[in-house]
């Protein structure tokens, strides 16, 4: 028996089966199928008995019986039947048909080339009237952008001579403005002199209303108080009439007249020189003149012959005081007698006959104790206490009197002290015209208790 091999091979991307090989020992031709696609359907063209599939064949035997072997083998191999076609030998075609297909492929052939031809031409007949139609366009974009280029620099130089008109109407505004501004800076800078006038003005009535020599409250109390004792303590303060309190201003006048006509201030003075009051130490004087000298016109314990000056009333007249040297000085003086201290008052030059008022004393301070029996000129500190401390003013009255600051607790004294520590300008002296000490005298048991 001859042996026969049927292989077929499968693309193996699509194929879902392996090559089978197929022996028959009978035959002793060789068949190998190998399928000429790569298609989905790579099976059933492997196994298919058409034409085209079997001239991919190779046929070995060459003789009648292997056909016969190749399809019991087919027949025999794994192959579904559904898929196995018959095999149908293809007969040859007559060579007049050949030449009649070759032909007619030629003039096919022909035609198109023909076609190609003509088509060719039509499509440089259009691309050059494409290309007049593009250099139109081209003209036309270019007279488009002249004509933008025209109006830019038109619409250019409208907006320059409207920014230079802005310019000169803003130039204007400005200077206008401007000086609108500096007249109402001038307007504001004359009214605010004018409102600095009237404050300094408002300033200077409050100082003159401060400085004037208004009732307090408790003199207005005391006021009042004083003229219902005058009527009687009868009534209420609201029965008073306006001729009543005329009455009562007539008889106040009446009073103050008598007082200042009495030595001026209508008050006792335990310090003047011809009631019994002495200098019995002062600091050191001012002299003007050749040959006067402290010791020469000096009388008791160093005091100076026109000390008591300071203890006289001047009358107003000016230059009547006793100088003392410098800024700043003392003066002591001896009482008439021992007292109950109530007010001091130091008294200048009034201002309306006053050459020169820098000399008065400024910044004071008044001492007092009981000296006794001891050196007049000596001074016990011990006993010492603060009477007043003040400063002379020389806007108001000449003669100034102060309270004594403690009159709850008064004590007796017979000696005082008077120390000014500033003037009102002068450099070289300072004038006392007169130092007044004002009290009541003690009753007999305080004097024996002070003793």
């Amino acid at each position: 028996m001859s042996a026969s091999t049927v292989s077929i091979t499968a693309n193996p991307a699509s194929a879902r089966r392996r090559p089978v090989v197929l022996g028959d020992k009978k035959s002793g031709a060789n068949i190998e199928l190998v399928p000429a696609d790569n298609g989905a359907n790579a099976d059933d063209r492997a196994v298919s008995g058409n034409s085209k599939d079997l001239s991919h064949h190779s046929i070995r035997g060459g003789e009648a019986k292997d056909l016969a072997a190749v399809k019991k083998a087919l027949g025999n191999s794994t192959i579904s039947p559904r898929r196995a076609r018959k095999v149908v030998p293809r007969a040859e075609k007559p060579r007049w048909l050949t030449v009649v297909s070759v032909f007619t492929k030629n003039v096919l052939l022909l035609v198109v080339l023909l076609g190609l031809v003509q088509l060719v031409r039509r499509l440089s007949m259009g691309s050059s009237g494409s290309v007049a139609e593009f250099t139109d366009f081209e003209g036309r974009i270019a007279e488009v952008e002249g004509m933008l280029k025209k109006t830019s620099k038109m619409i250019q130089v409208q907006v320059d001579v409207v920014d230079k008109k802005l310019g000169s109407e803003i130039g204007g505004l400005r200077k206008e403005f401007s000086k609108q501004i500096q007249d109402n800076s001038v307007m504001m800078r004359t009214d605010l002199k004018k409102l600095e006038a009237k404050s300094e003005a408002v300033e200077q009535s409050l100082r003159e209303l401060k400085e004037g020599n208004w009732l307090s409250k408790e003199e207005f109390e005391k006021f009042i108080e004083e003229f219902m004792k005058g009527k009687g303590g009868v009534g209420d303060q609201s029965d008073v009439s306006l001729d009543d309190v005329k009455a009562y201003a007539r008889d106040v006048v009446l009073k103050e007249i008598e007082k200042h006509a009495a030595d001026g201030l209508g008050r006792v003075d335990y310090a003047l020189f011809f009631g019994g009051g002495m200098v019995v130490k002062h600091s050191e004087p001012y002299l003007i003149g050749k040959g006067s000298t402290w010791f020469s016109i000096s009388n008791r314990q160093g005091v100076h012959s026109d000390a008591d000056k300071m203890l006289k009333p001047s009358f107003g007249e000016p230059g009547q005081c006793f100088p003392l040297k410098g800024s700043n000085g003392y003066v002591q003086i001896r009482l008439r007698t021992a007292i109950v201290p109530e007010a001091v008052t130091l008294e200048h030059v009034a201002k309306s006959v006053a050459y020169d008022r820098s000399s008065a004393p400024k910044d004071c301070r008044v001492s007092g104790w009981l000296q006794g029996q001891a050196d007049a000129a000596a001074v016990d500190t011990e006993k010492m206490f603060l009477l007043a401390e003040f400063m002379y003013d020389l806007e108001k009255s000449n003669a100034q009197t102060f309270r004594v600051m403690d009159l709850t607790a008064p004590g007796l004294i017979d000696t005082v002290r008077l120390d000014f520590t500033s003037n009102h300008g002068s450099p070289t002296h300072t004038c006392i015209y007169r130092l007044r000490v004002h009290g009541h005298e003690p009753e007999p048991e305080m004097l024996a208790m002070q003793s």
